[in-house]
């Protein structure tokens, strides 16, 4: 039996979780869910994922694992456009609304156009445009 490849749910562990929200639903518009409460806050995302936003130190022990450390983690986020204007907009409005801009947007080795931004907490957000990867109706990729 094989384990159906999908991610539900993608939890940032935060240090200000105000500040974060702040940022996500005033700063880049996105709506919070009601689902969320003092400790935690839900985004929904295109394709049926959401983004949840949740104290560093409670994730960590929830997870049982040290919340020491800082630095590169090993993993960004993604959001695929439909344009390198798009793109150009999106990290702009993100820097604007208080992330750090880690890598201007250029045409890429690949052969799309990507930029990076770090959110207020160091989660860093790759931002593309991939002329390979087909968008969904919904904001989602097609693979080939």
């Amino acid at each position: 039996m094989s384990i159906r490849a999908r991610i539900s749910l993608i939890t940032l562990g935060v240090r200000d979780l105000a500040r974060a929200r702040q940022f996500y639903e005033s700063g880049l518009g996105w709506k919070p869910s009601t689902a969320g409460n003092d400790d935690v806050v839900f985004f929904q995302l295109a394709g049926g994922l959401a983004l949840g936003l949740f104290s560093r130190k409670s994730l960590a022990e929830d997870a049982h694992i040290s919340d020491v450390g800082s630095g590169f983690g090993g993993i960004t986020l993604a959001q695929n456009l439909e344009s390198k204007a798009e793109v150009d907009r999106v990290i702009a409005t993100a820097v604007a609304a208080g992330g750090t801009l880690l890598k201007a947007a250029e045409d890429v080795f690949w052969g799309g156009y990507s930029g990076y931004f770090a959110d207020p907490e160091g989660h860093a957000w790759e931002i593309a445009w991939n002329p390979f990867f087909p968008l969904t109706e919904d904001g989602g990729i097609t693979l080939p």
